[in-house]
């Protein structure tokens, strides 16, 4: 049995320490214990890598205080639009949905078409669709309702301004959820999720559910799930980049994620972080904002949560 690890994250962003209360923060922490709990559990049990990052993701799809599931922001027509990818290393399956609305756990329903259909990707109202032929009940929109992210709606509704969920303008909640493991067979696995931002227009699609940028997962590599300015990282195609970087220039988990989110997407304007874990259980968890909520546990006792720089 190989050395078994997993990480998760709850985004990343304008985190400073003293900006949030102790109850928040201690419920932050809670949440955040919960999902590595759960996705360790797994691990633990000798289950797969691909079930890890989806009950761990699933945890954190149904807590409020992230973006993503019930936790996902507001739209510009007041509606949630979410998106999801998953992805398995050891055979590279792959299966993502974008702009669907009403699914209370997305990263499901993206498990579903990577191993109930022929594709990859499906979006809008054909996933919905799909989701239907799987059985799936549409949640009502009440489900989805949280005033604090109505209010951060209300704050620029009517107007052509976009949030990203962890912009410097919030002091509350931030960003898109996800989690990477390697199972006690060394096969790696990646899943990440979110709620977008906030008065997104236009069927906006950030990196969270394409494949190589937001989310990726190669046994031969690592597994890698991003969170921060979408758009920069999917021109950056991040999470292939760290990818790459291991299996051509031969560097390790941390070098690689080290490059990537330290100088090669602050060169190109954009700002965040990512989570990633390699085939010997090894974790890098870089991040070039001011915190981001992460969460490690292995199967050599190491374990930390985390939220600020330090």
């Amino acid at each position: 049995m190989s050395k078994f690890s997993i990480a998760i994250h709850g985004g990343a962003g304008t985190l400073v320490k003293g900006m949030m209360t102790k109850e928040k923060e201690t419920s932050y922490r809670k949440a955040l214990q919960k999902a590595l709990q759960i996705g360790y559990k797994v691990l633990e049990q000798e289950g797969t890598a691909i079930d890890a990052v989806n009950q761990a993701v699933i945890s954190l799809e149904d807590s409020p205080l992230f973006n993503a599931g019930k936790g996902s922001v507001f739209t510009a027509d007041g509606t949630h639009e979410m998106d999801a990818a998953i992805m398995d290393g050891k055979n590279l399956n792959a299966g993502a949905v974008s702009l669907i609305t009403g699914i209370k756990n997305p990263i499901n329903l993206a498990k579903d078409v990577m191993e109930k259909s022929d594709h990859v990707f499906l979006a809008g109202e054909g996933a919905l669709r799909f989701a239907k032929e799987m059985n799936y009940s549409l949640e009502e929109k009440t489900y989805f309702f949280d005033e604090l992210r109505h209010q951060q709606w209300l704050d620029i509704r009517d107007t052509d301004s976009f949030q990203l969920d962890h912009s410097v303008k919030k002091d509350s909640k931030f960003g898109t959820v996800g989690a990477v493991a390697c199972d006690t067979k060394g096969n790696v696995a990646a899943a990440t999720s979110t709620g977008g931002m906030t008065n997104k227009r236009y069927g906006r699609v950030g990196d969270s559910p394409m494949i190589g940028s937001g989310n990726y997962a190669n046994n031969k590599t690592c597994a890698v799930s991003c969170t921060g300015s979408g758009e920069y990282f999917i021109r950056g195609v991040v999470a292939y980049d760290v990818s790459c970087l291991m299996e051509y220039k031969g560097m390790s988990i941390s070098e690689a994620a080290t490059e990537v989110i330290q100088k090669r997407i602050l060169e190109i304007g954009g700002d965040g972080g990512l989570i990633a874990v390699d085939a010997y259980g090894n974790i890098a968890m870089p991040f070039n904002t001011e915190g981001m909520y992460r969460a490690f546990k292995t199967s050599t006792k190491n374990e930390g949560i985390m939220i600020y720089k330090t």
